[in-house]
């Protein structure tokens, strides 16, 4: 391509400029410069162009499309000197920038309550516990040092008022003033004035927030909500910061000196409590519009990350007033305590004057892409462009910060992922421009989404960052197309990493925040204008009870939108803490976009309840509209308007979805497969239906082979492997072959990695091509009739690509059926005269428990959970499929209309939206709901976290699988141990594989691995890609089994 460069920098940027440009291209004016050159090649120049860039950089690059017309293609730099065609200014106008009120009174008080709580964080280090501690004694605190800092401050305060205390620190000799004698002191927070009680609370969760671990078991504090003061009046010592080391606690309250003996930490107390007695009038605003909640955010955030800075330097000379040290590094004693609680000071005033820095930083432009029209199709994409950009001509907004919801419910394989971006450019400030996290529920997902992103979009490596916990898993993908260690070794809790996962970025990364962040990875995850990432990631922002780790999702979420991808691929509980990040989303001042084709209504409206309140708290903070924009959408319509009334609303768009969604011509037909109650024949009855779909939903190929494509969907592992042995082994009719395979999360990740690769080679782009015509089975076959049958758990339900022609289902929920039903006939229009998915009249769990203990079994068990939404066995009366659905209805189509309006129509959706309005639309506040999250202040501590946890964990254990010691964990200093002897796994002696749809084996795997990624040996390689995370479900593993064509399973 030819491609013309246009300076318009200045100073030493144009220097600079002309430097990499001369290099490259020719100069064909003053500041011109002309090339023919690949994409490659314009790449590396734009990379160098922004790894020079300063402020006075402005380059615009333009390629010739045809003789009478240019296209600009990017901007380096000052995009102002340029309009969006890349035309040049003749002439230019001044207008003086508006500082609002948060870039001053705000700012001020943030600066000021985290900084004095930076002066006294670490105050409790003083004690000789806690010096004996870092000189080598291991023994836990009986009192950790951050609370023994609050019974100072407390006994130093001793029930003054905001103005009395402050005034007392701004006058006369500090070390006098410090009273050591305060250790029977029960509730210290609770005589508190305002402002000291908020220092304190950033003083006792710089490293942790308080948890009553005694009140989850006995579930006391259900139910209760409580006012600020209230809340920070139950909070003592047993909230998570005493040990049960009696011994210790004497010295835990003996002290050789205390940091106030520092001239230089008392100029400092008094300079910062001079200016927090300056802010108390804005600190009592904040309490009366609940903006506090935001400010006390933003100073924990600064106050953690400026310890977390200072505390991982590296040694320097200091001359300091004390004997007493901070911490250590590697068994030496390290900082000294007025040096650490000084630095930590200081850093903490950078991070609250670089808050700002953080809102700001630079989004990705110029995706030509994203400018064109959609393809036929796909028309609804832009009409919901067209739709945002009407509203927001109407509206008086701030453009570059506004509150708006936006649904996406367009149906499975209709573009949803390219909409979104399309949409969130459209939000942007200037409508021009990306910068926006994708949450995804699974991992490999996540990949496969930054791929589409690249390919379609046309985001570039240094615009995109792609989120992962594991190496090997971003390693196998790109060749197809603790705690407790950081304390041991700093004698800080402030020491450990901000983050550890994998970041695949290669942007140039700005120098602007080196004085806030180190790493590499922390840079890498903020500065990326597009992160892809499973939300596991950024639910630290509200889920991390202990540490820092929720800091650097707190940054990314302050300039970055948010977007949810399959909202509701989470269920019960997790919904709730999903909630609580939509609300912090929203309290910070993002947007936020919830995306399936099957949300229920209370879903969207719990959610949007969510981001209001959350909202609001900005809003008022900044001085902002209340009002939220609202944007529904699928591929029929699109509505964006400011809310009055959501639920409203949204039951105005659903009815016109329904509407349209009853005019399509049916593409999924359903019967419910009849079997008897015992369990000895639900194998068989599965069968049968399998060779009945295959009738009636194949194709026939050139040499007259009957060929057809199912999926099985099974709710849990164990029967899924059970099933696939039984297809691999029982009797079939004649002229009929049988390909089968099991398909579930407990596989070692370089088997699993090489079936999924399999099955997108033969199940993706069926319109396209039919490659499955060039397996063996098919041109070799004596047989006439050729069934490929996956045998899958719920995890193909969501974000797979794949293109089924029938499917049987294990039912669930209704949402299953749904979802499964969106890889029946994906990408193809074919109209099925006969039902193409069969739903078995009961799933497996119900008929296990009737022959383990009869139909009264059914009494205490819930048989729709794990996956479902049954909680309780009184939740259903009836369990045979055909009481529970409307089977005429599903018999003409399936589609999500039950799922997405709570009409009655039938008992088994009815529970899901009972269920999920229980969840999210509840107005109990207590920390167990979401209304409790957003409406009282249990925020302060870890409670609703504990109550509800994100993923609540089953149990998990990850090992490797080596060829030579089979099963081995790793151990914490870098070697493995043998676990198939302790965890009592076993091999798996089935060999029946002749009608294996694919045949893997581990070792050529691990081979080519090694030879791929250059590893040493296959041991090696095998700690690498041997990984499997195995569930535990609270037990031991006595009894497993593992089989390496089907994967691991518990007896």
């Amino acid at each position: 391509m030819l491609v013309t460069f246009i300076s318009e920098c200045e100073k030493k940027a144009l220097k600079r400029t002309r430097r990499v440009l001369d290099a490259f291209a020719n100069r064909i004016g003053n500041n011109t410069w002309q090339t023919p050159i690949t994409e490659e090649g314009l790449d590396a120049i734009k990379k160098l162009l922004k790894k020079t860039a300063s402020k006075n950089t402005a380059v615009s690059c333009h390629q010739l499309k045809s003789r009478i017309r240019t296209e600009l293609l990017w901007v380096v730099g000052k995009r102002e000197k340029f309009n969006s065609e890349g035309i040049v200014a003749v002439n230019y106008t001044e207008q003086d920038k508006f500082i609002g009120e948060f870039e001053i009174e705000n700012i001020r008080l943030i600066r000021a309550l985290a900084v004095l709580a930076a002066l006294f964080h670490d105050l409790g280090k003083s004690s000789n516990a806690f010096q004996n501690k870092l000189k080598g004694c291991q023994k836990p605190d009986a009192i950790r040092h951050e609370w023994v800092s609050i019974l100072i401050l407390s006994k130093f305060i001793d029930g003054r008022g905001d103005e009395t205390w402050l005034d007392d620190l701004l006058n006369g000799n500090l070390e006098e003033k410090f009273n050591l004698n305060y250790q029977n002191i029960d509730t210290p927070l609770e005589g508190l004035p305002d402002s000291a009680k908020m220092v304190a609370w950033l003083v006792f969760t710089h490293h942790l927030l308080p948890i009553d671990k005694e009140a989850i078991d006995s579930k006391f504090w259900i139910k209760q909500s409580y006012n600020f003061k209230e809340t920070m009046s139950l909070f003592n010592e047993k909230w998570g910061y005493a040990n049960n080391n009696q011994e210790q606690l004497k010295e835990c309250f003996n002290f050789k000196e205390l940091p106030s003996k520092s001239l230089k930490w008392q100029v400092q107390v008094k300079k910062w409590s001079r200016k927090l007695k300056e802010c108390l009038p804005d600190l009592e605003k904040s309490l009366l519009d609940g903006s506090y909640r935001l400010v006390l955010n933003y100073a924990r955030t600064c106050l953690m990350l400026g310890d977390h800075y200072f505390s991982s330097k590296a040694k320097e000379p200091y001359q300091s007033e004390m004997t007493l040290y901070a911490n250590t590094e590697k068994g030496t004693l390290k900082q000294y305590l007025d040096e650490h609680i000084l630095g930590v000071a200081n850093q903490t005033k950078k991070n609250v004057d670089k808050l700002l820095a953080f809102e700001n930083i630079p989004p990705a432009f110029d995706h030509l892409q994203l400018k064109k029209s959609s393809p036929a199709g796909y028309e609804w994409q832009d009409k919901a462009v067209k739709s945002i950009k009407k509203w927001r001509s109407k509206q008086k907004l701030d453009s570059n910060q506004f509150g708006f919801f936006a649904v996406n419910m367009a149906s499975t394989g209709k573009g949803k992922t390219f909409a979104n971006a399309k949409i969130m450019r459209s939000l942007s400030p200037k409508m021009d421009s990306l910068r926006y996290m994708l949450a995804i529920g699974l991992r490999t997902l996540t990949l496969q989404t930054g791929d589409e992103y690249q390919e379609k979009i046309g985001l570039k490596k240094d615009e995109l960052a792609i989120l992962i916990g594991s190496k090997a898993i971003s390693d196998l993908h790109n060749k197809n197309q603790k705690y407790e260690s950081g304390l041991n070794s700093t004698g800080s809790e402030s020491g450990q990493s901000l983050y550890e996962d994998e970041v695949i970025f290669n942007g140039v990364l700005s120098q602007g925040l080196d004085t806030v962040l180190k790493s590499k990875k922390s840079k890498q995850l903020l500065y990326a204008p597009v992160l892809s990432c499973t939300i596991d990631h950024i639910m630290g922002v509200t889920e991390t009870k202990r540490g820092g780790r929720y800091i650097l999702p707190f940054l990314r979420l302050m300039s970055s939108d948010l977007v949810i991808d399959e909202v509701d691929d989470f269920d019960g509980r997790d919904l709730i803490a999903i909630g609580r990040l939509i609300h912090h989303a929203g309290m910070l001042g993002r947007k936020v976009m919830i995306s399936s084709a099957t949300i229920a209504p209370d879903l969207a409206l719990g959610f949007f309840n969510a981001y209001q309140a959350g909202w609001h708290i900005f809003a008022k903070m900044r001085g902002k509209n209340l009002d939220i924009g609202c944007l529904w959408v699928d591929e029929f319509n699109a509505t964006t308007k400011t809310i009055k009334d959501y639920q409203k609303q949204h039951d105005g768009f659903i009815d016109e979805r329904i509407k349209e969604l009853a005019k399509e011509k049916p593409k999924r037909k359903v019967n419910i497969v009849d079997c008897d109650a015992n369990l000895d024949n639900y194998f068989d009855a599965i069968k049968s239906e399998i060779f009945i779909k295959h009738k009636d939903n194949s194709f026939t190929d050139e040499q007259g082979n009957i060929i057809s494509m199912g999926v099985v969907r099974i709710a849990n592992i164990k029967p899924c492997i059970e099933l696939t042995k039984y297809l691999l082994t029982c009797e079939l009719p004649e002229n009929t072959e049988i390909r089968t395979m099991a398909y579930h999360s407990q596989q070692v990740l370089l088997m699993r990695h090489d079936q999924e690769k399999y099955l997108d080679s033969v199940l993706k782009n069926r319109n396209k091509n039919n490659t499955i015509l060039e397996e063996d089975i098919v041109k070799n076959t004596q047989e006439k009739n050729i069934i490929f049958v996956l045998v899958a758990t719920p995890v193909e339900e969501v974000g797979r690509d794949h293109d089924f022609d029938w499917a049987i289902i294990e039912p669930s929920s209704f949402r299953s059926f749904i979802q499964m039903a969106g890889r029946v006939l994906r990408h193809r229009d074919i109209y099925p005269d006969k039902p193409n998915i069969g739903i078995m009249k009961y799933n497996y769990k119900t008929l296990k428990i009737v022959k383990q203990q009869g139909e009264k079994g059914l009494e205490k068990y819930p048989v729709f959970k794990n996956p479902g939404y049954q909680k309780d066995a009184k939740d259903l009366k009836k369990y045979a499929l055909d009481k529970l659905i409307n089977v005429e209805q599903l018999a003409d189509k399936l589609d999500a209309t039950n799922r997405i309006k709570n009409h009655n129509a039938c008992e088994f959706s009815n529970l899901e939206h009972k269920v999920i309005a229980e969840l999210l639309t509840s107005d109990i506040l207590g920390p167990e709901t979401l209304k409790g999250w957003f409406d009282s202040n249990w925020w302060l501590s870890a409670m609703p976290q504990a109550h509800v946890k994100f993923r609540e964990s089953l149990g998990e254990v990850t090992l490797f699988l080596t060829l030579d010691e089979g099963f081995v964990e790793k151990d914490k200093w870098g070697g493995y141990e043998p676990k198939m002897q302790f965890y009592g796994i076993e091999s798996d002696e089935f060999n029946h594989f002749d009608r294996l749809w694919i045949t893997r084996n581990y070792e050529q795997l691990l081979n080519q691995a090694k030879q791929d990624f250059k590893k040493e040996d296959l041991t090696k390689t095998a700690l690498v890609f041997g990984e499997i995370n195995i569930t535990t479900y609270g037990g031991d593993l006595k009894g497993a089994v593992y089989n390496e064509q089907l994967g691991f399973i518990r007896k």
